[in-house]
């Protein structure tokens, strides 16, 4: 393969920027890939001699790290210089929900991608392929094109950009093999050479029949819409699960019935406390915002509903906790086995178990909180609170605190809620756990993974999502 890129830059070293700049490195040898990002704190843990200190957690991840880093992949601070030196600077920086303004609520926040735009307006040198990484709205590229050729420049050569989008389609717990293999790769543009150039980098690892091209806006919306799709499933799967639970139906036969069926298939069909992540609810808003900007009421209305049912499954599990333990949690111990919003990753990003925790605070339960990748650091951030202290300005007194394992988080517990399918989860002894709770005491398997047949035999009352009192 001939190489006509030398010099990659990726801004934003978070879970797409890292994770796919170093598998581009490890495909791409004779490339030079840099990351840079202005969270000094980020770069140091990636540059960490201790793998298991990345920033990130991705199956797969640190030993593609371990072996090129430093070699090829470089992670700094340094965003002047290795932008200069770029001929393909990826854009691939946080895209939240703003919180604020015009929009506030459902618009994405383009803060730091007009701070990006800006920054390589002025660093960059030659001519220089900017690409599209982060989610973005639909037409996005036009306001980048137009900081980029209007904003000031510090190189007395003449500069010239193209533009691309370049999506991620990533799972996160899966990252690296999705990056690896693909279903497929989008590259949206209007310059043939630079989607040649970058069709070339992807062909290292990736079947060329794989490679889709498209126009811009296609590219940018593609991505909105695969997110929300899937989305729409799990807030489809979940509705489901409450009427199988008062009709007696069981949601396995269910969803493996629906799911044979080759139109449908049986991806996205697990029930659970929620979908979470950096990007479905984000992108869903976004779909919304876009959709009442343009007149279509009843299309926002459509994905409203896949919002509403999403957080009225996380509330219905709260409160079925409460119903169960005979009205009140208020001093009670809840052991919560997951906090991540999904299994084998420690993103916690709207997380279910975040709103779970904070309905069961504020019905003053001591909650034990292990997740075995999530830090207390990251917990005490999303439930707004101080371990082992009372919510603060609020009329209640539940508390919680962190527990290093399954053993000691179920110690005295009144009740243990399954939100994260760690396989640790599936393999629980529950002889022993039995042991170790307070009776009479409850199993919630809101993940449907545990062997509830052995609790139930060990004097435990269970409760599971998609099927209801065992």
């Amino acid at each position: 393969m001939v190489f006509y890129s030398k010099k990659i830059c990726c801004i934003g070293g978070g879970y797409v920027g890292g994770p796919t700049m170093s598998v581009i490195a490890k495909y791409c040898p004779n490339i030079e890939v840099n990351v840079v990002d202005i969270n000094k704190d980020r770069i140091k843990s990636w540059n960490s001699e201790d793998l298991n200190n990345l920033p990130i957690y991705e199956p797969g991840l640190k030993e593609i790290i371990g072996k090129y880093r430093g070699v090829n992949l470089h992670f700094s601070c340094d965003l002047e210089l290795k932008i200069s030196e770029a001929d393909i600077i990826f854009i691939s920086v946080n895209t939240p929900t703003k919180k604020k303004g015009i929009g506030a609520g459902q618009a994405i926040d383009l803060k730091w991608v007009d701070k990006s735009a800006r920054q390589i307006a002025k660093y960059a040198n030659g001519h220089t392929i900017v690409i599209e990484k982060s989610t973005l709205p639909v037409r996005t590229a036009e306001t980048i094109k137009e900081i980029l050729e209007k904003s000031p420049r510090t190189k007395e050569n003449i500069t010239s950009f193209s533009i691309l989008s370049n999506p991620e389609f990533l799972a996160e717990g899966t990252a690296i093999k999705d990056l690896e293999n693909p279903d497929r790769v989008l590259i949206g543009g209007e310059d043939k050479n630079a989607i040649k150039l970058l069709t070339n980098i992807y062909e290292n690892w990736v079947d060329k029949k794989k490679i889709l091209t498209t126009d811009l806006w296609s590219s940018e919306l593609s991505k909105l819409i695969a997110n929300a799709f899937l989305a729409q499933r799990i807030s489809s799967i979940n509705s489901i699960s409450s009427i199988c639970e008062k009709t007696g139906a069981n949601i396995k036969n269910v969803t493996k019935a629906v799911g044979m069926d080759k139109r449908i298939g049986n991806k996205f069909l697990n029930v659970s406390p929620g979908f979470g992540g950096s990007c479905f609810k984000k992108d869903i808003l976004n779909l919304i915002y876009i959709s009442n900007h343009y007149g279509l009421k009843d299309v926002s209305k459509f994905w409203e509903q896949v919002i509403k049912i999403n957080d009225w499954q996380q509330n219905r599990i709260s409160h079925l906790v409460v119903k169960k333990l005979f009205g009140t949690i208020s001093s009670k111990k809840i052991a919560i086995l997951g906090f991540a919003f999904k299994a084998n990753t420690n993103d916690s990003r709207e997380s279910p178990a975040i709103q779970i925790c904070k309905n069961l605070l504020e019905e003053g339960a001591n909650i034990q909180i292990y997740d075995p990748k999530v830090n207390i650091n990251q917990i005490a951030k999303d439930l707004e609170c101080p371990q082992d202290q009372n919510i603060e300005n609020q009329d209640q007194n539940g508390s919680w605190n962190y527990s290093n394992s399954l053993i000691d988080a179920t110690k005295g517990a009144d009740a243990i809620l399954i939100l994260t399918e760690w396989e640790e989860f599936k393999l629980i002894n529950w002889k022993e756990i039995s042991k170790n709770m307070r009776f009479p005491c409850w199993l919630f398997d809101a993940r449907l993974i545990t062997n509830s047949a052995e609790a139930k035999a060990n004097g435990i009352n269970v409760w599971c999502i998609g099927q209801g009192e065992i």
